[in-house]
């Protein structure tokens, strides 16, 4: 059988708070649970929207809270030469083209693209790089929300894998790094759920293998909002460490005991490894905890 191999990939455009911290507690646990490798990898793709100090902040945070990692951090503004290569096979195998469409031309379609360039025959030069995809539906099992299934040609479109401003999209780069980092199984926030049909189509063109995947439930507040980089979820404080995790457990629908909450980080960690119950996992969003520090 291949060895687990699992991955935690933040983008540095914010500090990581306790949404964050379910998706990466997740994905250590169900790898350390295995007796697998848990890799770290910076999205960096998109510098204007990178906030100073966040990668630091980031790995800090990992640390403050027991989540250590394998190896060496993998850094996607490393990887450009590799996107490239591949986008210009797309492109000269005329699976890939150029589009010229600015936003204004493309409200009102909903997030689906409507083929406009498709056959235009534009310069990639200035442009952005779309991927043309079948009109055929794509499904996966997922560990926790079950059957997910996307017509790519209906419900998504051909996507962008080179922005027009020359920065690389993120569908392009997960789906090449994964595959260069052996990862075999994916565990993330269900937000991005409904991405994964256009990496499997990716995979499939590219002939890369496909992770198992595990998409964890969102943390939302009352009103319905999900915690996030932009609404109310403030930085992860180090002194929080024993018991956020513990309230994250609970989260993820692990039953920790009360009494693990004024526990070592350590001890915690362990209690989640020993017991990490990926069935339990709620399928719907879900509510922070009550009794502890307020998001």
């Amino acid at each position: 059988m291949t060895a687990y191999i699992g991955r935690f990939a933040p983008t540095p455009s914010g500090f990581l708070h306790f949404g964050s911290l379910v998706a990466a507690l997740a994905s250590w646990l169900d790898a350390r649970a295995a007796s697998g490798r848990w890799l770290v990898r910076m999205e960096d793709l998109d510098p204007p929207r990178e906030v100073a100090g966040a990668q630091a902040g980031i790995l800090q945070a990992l640390e403050n809270y027991g989540l250590h990692w394998d190896g060496e951090i993998a850094y996607q503004s490393a990887r450009h030469a590799a996107y490239e290569a591949v986008i210009q096979r797309l492109f000269q195998q005329g699976l890939a083209y150029a589009c010229t469409c600015s936003r204004k031309q493309l409200e009102g379609s909903n997030g689906i693209y409507p083929g406009t360039c498709r056959n235009a025959g534009h310069s990639p030069e200035n442009a952005a790089i779309r991927v043309r995809v079948p009109e055929l539906a794509y499904h996966f099992l997922d560990r926790v929300q079950g059957r997910f299934e996307q017509h790519l040609g209906r419900e998504a479109g051909d996507f962008v894998i080179r922005r027009r401003d020359g920065f690389y999209a993120y569908q392009l780069a997960v789906v090449l790094d994964d595959a260069w980092q052996g990862v075999t199984n994916i565990v993330r926030g269900a937000d991005l759920l409904d991405s994964t049909p256009r990496q499997l189509y990716l995979q499939e063109l590219l002939g890369l293998a496909q992770p198992r995947y595990l998409h964890v439930p969102l943390i939302t507040q009352p009103d319905g909002h999900k915690l996030g980089k932009r609404y109310r979820s403030p930085p992860l404080q180090a002194e929080q460490a024993a018991p956020l995790l513990w309230r994250a457990l609970r989260a993820l629908g692990q039953i920790a005991p009360d009494d693990l909450r004024a526990a070592s980080v350590d001890d915690v960690l362990a209690w989640g490894v020993a017991h990490w119950d990926a069935g339990s996992i709620p399928r719907v969003p879900v509510l922070p905890e009550a009794g502890l520090p307020t998001l």
